[in-house]
């Protein structure tokens, strides 16, 4: 476009080249005006109910910038007097209405209500609450998520991402006027609809309305109980989500400083899941080595994400034989602790505690799976998230940024690469067919990438030549995409070897249990997925078949080698139909 034809506005007195923004918002950050916003979230659709983002546009007054589109020539203004004052008090209707108990909330020091306050001034709340009879009950029916309705101020993010990104609507407004409230169907509680635990709702919540079911105490308790022998085991996206919780570069590796901390808090072991990734990829990939030569059910899909499985289980029963019917890395990791563990330390299996640390709040559900119960003690017996165990650090003052690194133990601290990038979605597909590619080529091979697997589009498709095997795979994440995946399957317009979906965008990498993204932050999921595959060309090991010490593990507890009778007894499982869901 020359000069001449470029299309311009004006903000604040600065001329302003319209390019392909979608709101005057895109346009008034550009220039590096930071609007308050508090409904805006650039991922999901305009919903422009708070008025917080309010310009006075020339000869059209004053208009919510985020719903606006911009035209040529248009002057804009974005903090007369007139628009501070309505802000303030838009903002301050919106505290009154808030259960402002900040110094007990989960999003305290982080929280957009807290940042708009300071942001626009407003030192006191002049309305008053809309008077109830009583507080509303606190719904704590999920083994995954809390909600707090008295903390709501009808932002409408949850419901947004619940229907938009995951395509399930698990939660919806009701009512209207003075009792409009967001609530599951019928006003059920959480628990007993068709939420799949995947905590993005608790990821978009700018209050503390939605949060991940807090285990801190049940852990602690754990640490202090002397009969008890507590081990961590923590999952790859941790590795560079964590450091973001103490203001550390987003993405950073911060494993070795994981390791210290764990240790400080008590923990008489600290393991890595991404030993038991690796044990996925083993089994997975001879999994679908079998089906594609035998015949078996194809496509293939992934079972490594809980939130995943339980949307299939609830919209796509019939897709169940599908399913990999290995468990995912933490079940796995849970199994196998449980085998090793009791006879090498000496503990009686009802005394060995495993504590899962995730960025998933999925994993929670799963975790109390009574099908992970082994002669009545559960494989995983509490699973934190990446925000409770920054929390806990904090809580025991410790200084996270300025540990010295430490090692992990063995050997359920040994991991590869393949195991690493299970944190990003396309990781699991690309660690099966770095080992799958071994198999059926019958050579080892060094350092191969499947990069067409990789990215932050929402569907992907590749096909590769394996020896004389054509394999087709897909990768999707975000569920609304997996319901694509699966009625294009279904229908039969698309014909797959392999799929793998991931419940959260982008992977674990932004799972509901990660540190809080906001306006300013929410590129750091690309950073944290960066920092997935850096780990991965950082270490030597970049397959999951180079883990010598799983298949120490194999030939010590499981026959030797994936597929035998002890290996699907132990690191297998079945899945249940749950459309009753549905009704």
């Amino acid at each position: 476009m020359s000069k001449e034809d470029k299309k311009t506005l004006t903000v604040d007195g600065i001329i302003v080249d319209i390019e392909d923004e979608r709101n005057l918002l895109e346009i008034i950050r550009k220039v590096g005006i930071d609007l308050p916003t508090f409904c805006y979230h650039s991922d999901l659709s305009v919903y422009g109910a708070c008025r917080l983002c309010l310009v006075d546009v020339k000869g059209r007054g004053i208009m919510a910038s985020c719903s606006t589109k911009p035209e040529p020539d248009m002057v804009i203004m974005t903090h007369t007097a007139e628009i501070r004052q309505m802000r303030k008090i838009n903002l301050e209707l919106l505290l009154a209405n808030h259960d402002r108990e900040c110094p007990s909330c989960s999003r305290s020091n982080n929280c957009t209500l807290q940042d708009l306050a300071r942001q626009l001034g407003v030192e006191e709340v002049r309305f008053k609450k809309l008077e109830k009879a009583d507080m509303a009950p606190i719904d704590r029916s999920s083994p995954s998520i809390v909600r707090d309705p008295n903390k709501c101020v009808l932002c409408g993010d949850c419901v947004r991402v619940c229907d938009e990104v995951q395509g399930i609507g698990a939660i919806d407004f009701a009512h209207r006027g003075a009792k409009a409230c967001v609530t599951a169907a019928f006003n059920k509680d959480l628990g007993k609809v068709e939420c799949v635990n995947c905590g993005q709702c608790a990821a978009v919540c700018p209050t503390g309305a939605l949060i991940p079911k807090q285990e801190r105490d049940e852990v602690w308790s754990l640490l202090a109980d002397p009969e008890k022998y507590v081990v961590a085991a923590f999952a790859p996206a941790v590795r560079v989500g964590l450091g973001e919780y103490f203001g550390m570069e987003p993405g950073a590796d911060v494993t070795g400083r994981i390791v210290t901390a764990l240790r400080m808090l008590g923990f008489d072991q600290v393991y890595d899941v991404t030993f038991a990734a690796d044990m996925t990829i083993v089994e997975e990939a001879n999994e679908l080595i079998e089906r594609v030569s035998s015949g078996g059910t194809l496509p293939m899909f992934t079972s490594c994400c809980p939130g995943w499985v339980k949307f299939a289980e609830t919209y796509f029963p019939d897709m169940i034989p599908n399913l990999s019917t290995c468990k995912s890395p933490q079940q796995m990791f849970g199994a196998t602790a449980h085998k090793v563990l009791p006879g090498k330390f000496n503990v009686a299996p009802e005394n060995l505690a495993v504590v899962s640390i995730m960025p998933c709040t999925a994993k929670k559900f799963e975790a109390k799976d009574e099908k992970f119960k082994n002669n009545g003690i559960q494989d995983i017996t509490n699973v934190i998230t990446t925000q409770e165990l920054g929390r806990m650090i904090v809580a025991n003052g410790i200084k996270f940024e300025e540990l010295e690194p430490s090692s992990l133990d063995m050997p359920l601290g040994f991991y590869t690469g393949a195991g690493v990038i299970f944190g990003a979605t396309g990781g699991v597909m690309e660690a099966a067919l770095r080992y799958a590619a071994e198999v059926i080529r019958g050579q080892k091979m060094h350092r191969v990438e499947f990069k067409e697997v990789r990215g932050s589009e929402g569907i992907k498709e590749a096909e590769y030549a394996l020896g004389d095997l054509n394999i087709k795979v897909a990768v999707a994440h975000g569920l609304a995409n997996a319901r694509k995946v699966c009625e294009m399957v279904k229908s039969g317009e698309k014909d797959y070897h392999f799929i793998e979906i991931m419940a959260c965008p982008n992977g674990c990498v932004a799972g509901g249990g990660q540190p809080i993204l906001n306006k300013s932050t929410l590129g750091n999921k690309a950073l944290r997925t960066k920092g997935i595959y850096n780990v991965d060309r950082r270490l030597q090991l970049h397959n999951s078949s180079d883990n010598y010490m799983v298949q120490e593990i194999y030939n010590e507890y499981f026959g030797g080698k994936a597929g035998t009778h002890e290996a699907h007894k132990a690191l297998h499982t079945k899945y249940e139909d749950r459309s009753e869901l549905l009704s």
